[in-house]
Formats: C-alpha cells, structure tokens, sequence
C-alpha cells in the first residue's frame, strides 16, 4: 500500500477498497460494494450536487449494463 508514516501518500481508493474486500468473506463483498456505492453516492450528493452525483450514478449504471466488447 502507498499510504502509512514516513512521508508517502495516503492509500488510493482502489486500494482501500480492496483490503476491505479482502477483510471480508466472499458472501460479504456483493453487499459490502452496494453499500459503498450508496454511501459514495451520498457524499457525492453532498460534496458537488445532485446534478454530479446522478451522472456519477447514470455512467456507473451504464457500465454495468452495456454488453462487453470482445478484445
């Protein structure tokens, strides 16, 4: 990780994300990440608007949905 004493940067979301996932039980992490997105999606409401914060949440859902391109 890239966070912690002794000078470096504070750890990435990827990153913090992923040792939280990694805390947890494969039956756990499905909930776990609804759960971020809903509290992410709050703060993004809070911190740049409801406008930022419903893109934010159409592009996500976007993704999710649209079918994968092959490689």
């Amino acid at each position: 990780m890239s966070g912690g004493e002794g000078g470096m940067s504070p750890p990435t979301a990827a990153e913090l994300v992923a040792e939280s996932l990694r805390r947890r039980g494969p039956a756990e992490r499905g909930l776990f990440l609804r759960q971020l997105m809903a509290h992410a999606l709050a703060g993004l409401t809070l911190l740049e608007g409801a406008d930022a914060a419903s893109e934010a949440a159409y592009r996500l859902a976007d993704a999710a949905a649209s079918p994968r391109r092959p490689a």
